[in-house]
């Protein structure tokens, strides 16, 4: 079974975008895209208690720590292994729309959380005092926070 890292890795540093999120979450999805079964994503807390969260979801089937393999020149650098699910040959995650970023946090109340996420597929991140967990979660507990992304 073949890994692939989908990241630069440039004189054995891991090209990284400011905001971890949607760096994430955007390389799980363009490997959803290309049809990739597993994707390596940068180690971080959030990384992965946003991965425990789309795993609760349904959109990825797995998420464990891994390290680089022995070619890649940062061998000593931590990675997440994230494997996605699909449906009849068709990735589970089809779309992403990042909501909140450095320069702009976008912060809800627990009553408005069923306006952002409508009917159907579509999920919705929070980013809560209680920890990161989906819209649902959150609307049940009685909690807003901010919101991170969309997902469906």
């Amino acid at each position: 079974m073949i890994l692939v890292v989908i990241s630069v890795i440039i004189s054995g540093f891991w090209c990284i975008m400011d905001h971890k999120v949607s760096d994430f979450v955007i390389r799980i999805k363009n490997a959803a895209l290309a049809k990739r079964k597993r994707a390596l994503v940068p180690y971080c807390n959030i990384n992965k208690a946003v991965g425990r969260v789309l795993v609760k979801e349904g959109y990825l089937e797995s998420i464990k720590e891994a390290e680089l393999p022995k070619e890649a020149e940062a061998s000593h650098k931590k990675v997440l292994e994230v494997v996605i699910k699909y449906e009849r040959r068709n990735p589970v995650l089809t779309d992403v729309s990042i909501v909140s970023r450095p320069s702009l946090h976008v912060f809800v109340s627990a009553s408005d959380i069923p306006e952002i996420q409508r009917r159907g597929r579509r999920t919705v991140v929070l980013s809560t005092n209680q920890g990161i967990m989906s819209g649902k979660e959150a609307y049940k507990k009685g909690i807003g926070g901010e919101v991170l992304f969309k997902i469906w």
